[in-house]
């Protein structure tokens, strides 16, 4: 049978590549969108810390309000759960189900890569059925669940066992985590007796990759797989090509992309935004110069793999923000990578006195800092 060749579209440079981007991400305007909508649309939210979320959606949504989010956690509508890249990811009860069961390969790759040593002479099946049978009793915090493995494994570290749990399980992470204003050990409980449902029975790669391509794309093979952390995504790509249009990128990579998919005018005006910790628009390609320079990748590396929360500038990364609540107070302090003027500096205080008036929960008289300007 001969195969359909894709429709092949032309060059998409820098520019056109990031306006495409952040048309997906929801970043070129304020949406007025339900938080549960935007999960969805977005592929969920990284969330290694509790709170980067809450300022995911803030900055992509208009009238977003924290109590939205933790109501889609504490009704069990949304779930933090470890997935992509086996990082934890705030994402829909109905995604959760979806794409565990895609991301289970890597998962159990990299328990064998990170845990092989200390696993070595333990059937790692048999760890994660007690596991199974200890959390349907009843949620239990993560230093509970390694204690009670460790009764029938004592010569192997509470790390190694946990993770073995965390790895081979579909485990959710239960509130109050995550749920803004207030705080919690990390407790796990299984995916189906949280949702009271079950996962996907079959992974679904064919609608993995189409959903990642209408968030991230257009994108290449290598992006997919940076993004999902799975491989051999090349054969998944060939058997959607019917579907799919191509372009190259000045490099002369190929991209694919959905044929609707929205790809603006690379003039198309971008604000300012302040993007979350951690924030997917950051972390969702190999090839990340569509959003950020490799000299700022470098700036914003940490040595434990902290992610801070970055400024877009015209669409592209341009400093870092934190909030300091240290003696009471909270300050934004904003350290740019190069000045900014005229509009763009009015833009990105305005921006950042909204940031503030969110992160303080609407309390005025917090103080913006803002160096390198």
């Amino acid at each position: 049978m001969a195969v359909t060749p894709p429709r092949s579209a032309g060059v998409l440079d820098r520019w056109a590549l990031n306006r495409a981007f952040l048309a997906r991400q929801l970043l070129l305007t304020r949406w007025a969108m339900p938080a549960e909508e935007a999960l969805e649309r977005l592929v969920g939210l990284q969330a290694q810390a509790p709170m980067p979320p809450y300022f995911g959606l803030w900055t992509r949504l208009a009238d977003f309000r924290p109590a939205e989010l933790a109501g889609l956690l504490t009704e069990r509508r949304a779930v933090r759960i470890a997935l992509m890249r086996g990082t934890v990811h705030l994402v829909t009860a109905a995604d959760c189900r979806r794409l565990r069961p895609c991301l289970q390969p890597f998962m159990e790759q990299s328990l064998a890569t990170t845990f092989g040593k200390e696993l070595d002479g333990l059937d790692p099946a048999e760890v994660a059925a007690a596991g199974r049978a200890l959390l349907e009793r009843s949620p239990l915090a993560v230093g509970d669940l390694s204690a009670a493995l460790r009764e029938t494994w004592p010569d192997r570290s509470a790390a190694a066992l946990g993770n073995v749990v965390r790895d081979l399980l579909p485990v959710v992470q239960t509130p109050p985590r995550g749920v803004w204003g207030r705080s919690g050990r990390t407790t796990y409980a299984t995916a189906e007796d949280w949702l009271g449902a079950p996962l996907d029975p079959e992974p679904d790669l064919d609608c993995l990759v189409l959903r990642y391509l209408a968030a991230f794309g257009p994108a290449t093979v290598r992006d997919v797989q940076a993004w999902s952390g799975l491989t051999r995504l090349r054969a998944v790509i060939e058997r959607l090509r019917p579907r799919l249009v191509s372009f190259r990128d000045e490099e002369g990579r190929e991209l694919w992309d959905l044929p609707g998919a929205p790809r603006p005018d690379a003039g198309t005006p971008a604000p300012v935004r302040y993007l979350g910790p951690y924030d997917n628009a950051i972390l969702s390609h190999a090839d990340r110069s569509r959003i950020i320079g490799d000299e700022h990748r470098k700036a914003i590396a940490t040595r434990n793999g902290l992610i801070p929360g970055t400024i877009l500038v015209d669409g592209f990364v341009a400093g870092m923000w934190r909030i300091d609540g240290a003696d009471g107070a909270t300050a934004l302090d904003v350290q740019l990578f190069h000045p900014v003027s005229g509009h763009r500096r009015v833009e990105l205080e305005e921006e950042g006195e909204r940031l503030l008036l969110f992160a303080s929960d609407g309390v005025a008289g917090c103080e913006l800092r803002i160096a390198g300007a």
